[in-house]
């Protein structure tokens, strides 16, 4: 009955343990997936910012979305290197630093369209 009892409760605690793993890698995966699609996001409206700033500016000059790409760039190349190791908190604060990053950029846009409209 005791073997039958300790065999019962070790199977349960596996069980247990294998849902709760399989919820957190659930939670990472959607974790880093929001990071990817995140930075799928700010990439878009850095080709948009790009292109705006060439038509109000031309092609001279210095090309102030180089900046932001190579940051983007590096944030994916972290990712593919240590998003597997990373802790939730870490992919949350490089979500938010690439989502704060659109934001500006859809501040500038913004800026840009206004001047656009003055002129």
């Amino acid at each position: 009955m005791n073997t039958t009892l300790l065999l019962l409760s070790a199977a349960v605690s596996a069980g247990v343990l294998v849902l709760i793993v399989r919820l957190f890698s659930g939670r990472r995966r959607r974790a880093v997936r929001a990071v990817l699609d995140a930075a799928d996001a700010l990439e878009e409206r850095l080709r948009t910012a790009r292109a705006e700033i060439k038509a109000v500016a031309g092609g001279e000059g210095d090309d102030p979305v180089r900046d932001a790409m190579r940051e983007m760039l590096r944030q994916r190349v972290w990712l593919r290197d240590y998003g597997s190791q990373a802790s939730l908190a870490q992919l949350a604060e490089v979500r938010g630093s690439i989502d704060a990053a659109r934001n500006r950029i859809d501040q500038q846009l913004v800026r840009i369209e206004r001047a656009r409209a003055v002129s």
